[in-house]
């Protein structure tokens, strides 16, 4: 993505995930949940907009907003700051999907060319990451969000959907 937008995009979809599945405790809990959603959402968007002309493709259509997601959670309404129009729902989709699954989150860190980034706290977080984002990993709480666009994180990662049992 474009450098201008993509910084954009990145943080209002990073910052949606923290205000709708925030921090427990103080300020140094608020950051260790920040740094995991945009860990997550940085792989997300690498893995959505993998080559230069899909970052400018997305920049032209606009990254969607969050409409749709504060309805699929419940926080319709809840929102009206002008950054929310910058959240990618795909991306927040694909965050929340590497977020409470961590062999999900693995596959995808593999999947990105080769020195793209760390990505220890979403691969491997220490017992205070896991408290801080003890709402942002919650399989259940997740769930309506990572399921949006889950088949096609699943298909840009050349895996299938289990089927349901």
């Amino acid at each position: 993505m474009p450098a201008h937008l993509s910084s954009l995009v990145t943080a209002a979809t990073a910052q949606w995930l923290t205000r709708a599945f925030p921090a427990s405790g103080g300020a140094l809990s608020a950051a260790l949940c920040e740094i995991q959603a945009r860990q997550a959402v940085t792989v997300a968007a690498r893995l959505r907009h993998p080559t230069a002309m899909d970052a400018e493709l997305a920049g032209v259509a606009g990254p969607g907003g969050a409409a749709r997601l504060d309805r699929v959670t419940g926080a319709e309404g809840l929102g009206t700051e002008p950054w929310r129009t910058w959240v990618d729902e795909v991306v927040a989709s694909w965050a929340a999907g590497l977020l409470s699954d961590p062999a999900l989150a693995a596959r995808a860190v593999a999947a990105l060319p080769p020195g793209t980034g760390e990505y220890r706290r979403l691969l491997s977080p220490d017992p205070a990451d896991t408290r801080a984002a003890a709402l942002l990993r919650h399989p259940d709480l997740l769930a309506p969000v990572a399921a949006l666009h889950r088949g096609s994180l699943l298909a840009r990662l050349g895996t299938e959907a289990a089927p349901a049992a």
